[in-house]
């Protein structure tokens, strides 16, 4: 199976309580393949970037086998920027910069080897996009993943909605749920959001793991407690890259293989953070991810005697 990803390859200027960055390689659809090619799956991205944009990043995206023929470069343009200053609790962050540049006139270009991809993860992005990338495909992927965020929610509401309207999955924070469906009670929240359209609905709570609701059955996981934490940018976009990439792999989308999928996205996001940017994600082995997956399932397995 394919997996085809849209989202953003950007740069991002990073400070945290433990040190700070000039600009580095970032971007949603970034730590999407980076993810995805640890599990040696077949991912195509879709993004634009500026001519200043080096090589040696596209190189590297090549080398580890990300398809990246549906990057358009536009040689004058400059490539997205986002500059943020985290607080002391890595929760919480101020945006100091944000700089569309081509991003702002991004019109998709999904190619002929993704356009049959059977599982599409929209990244966040305008709705419109991720829309656009929905017509464009040849058939309908069986699976369907958005991610979305509160912005979009405050200015493009009801395209918005027709999106979600559209997905199989959508993985949004705790916050966010809350935002979009009106409910304090995240029990709640995914039951209307549920009814929007998504069949199956995960609600991450950073530090705290996530949570995975379909038709009335409930799933959590933790996070996994971590010696160091530099820096949570992209977290979030590699838990739906590691996530997307094992179910493209086993090929099943059932309750119970989304639960596993939430496993291995949680332990990919974990590396994630150990370093500054895609730096700790570019160095991770097959057999790293291994181990850090059945820490995942010793953390949460238990017996109780009754």
């Amino acid at each position: 199976m394919k997996l085809l990803a849209v989202g953003t390859v950007a740069f991002d200027a990073i400070e945290t309580p433990f040190g700070k960055t000039d600009k580095i390689l970032g971007g949603a659809a970034t730590y999407i393949g980076l993810a995805a090619s640890v599990m040696k799956t077949d991912v195509s991205l879709v993004s634009v970037i500026g001519g200043d944009f080096p090589q040696h990043y596209l190189d590297m995206m090549t080398s580890k086998g990300i398809n990246i023929d549906g990057v358009e470069m536009i040689k004058d343009g400059k490539t997205f920027f986002w500059s943020g200053k985290y607080h002391n609790d890595l929760n919480s962050r101020d945006t100091l910069a944000t700089e569309l540049n081509v991003l702002e006139n991004f019109d998709p270009k999904i190619p002929e080897s993704a356009k049959d991809a059977e599982v599409l993860l929209l990244g966040n992005l305008h709705p419109a996009v991720q829309l656009a990338v929905l017509d464009r495909m040849e058939k309908r992927p069986q699976l369907v993943i958005l991610d979305t965020m509160n912005f979009w929610m405050d200015l493009t509401w009801d395209l918005l909605l027709e999106v979600i309207a559209k997905t199989d999955v959508i993985t949004i924070n705790d916050e966010e749920a809350r935002q979009l469906s009106g409910e304090y009670s995240l029990v709640k929240a995914a039951q209307k959001i549920h009814e929007m359209g998504p069949e199956f609905v995960i609600i991450k709570k950073g530090e705290h793991g996530a949570l995975l609701f379909n038709d009335g059955k409930i799933f959590a996981i933790p996070a996994l407690p971590l010696e160091e934490v530099f820096d949570p940018t992209g977290a979030g976009d590699t838990f739906a890259g590691g996530f997307a990439a094992y179910l493209t792999k086993n090929q099943e989308f059932t309750f119970e293989e989304m639960k596993s999928a939430l496993i291995v996205g949680s332990a990919m996001a974990s590396f994630t953070v150990e370093k500054f940017g895609t730096q700790r994600l570019e160095e991770v082995t097959e057999a790293e991810m291994i181990g850090r997956i059945k820490q995942f399932k010793e953390l949460t397995t238990f017996e109780v005697k009754l």
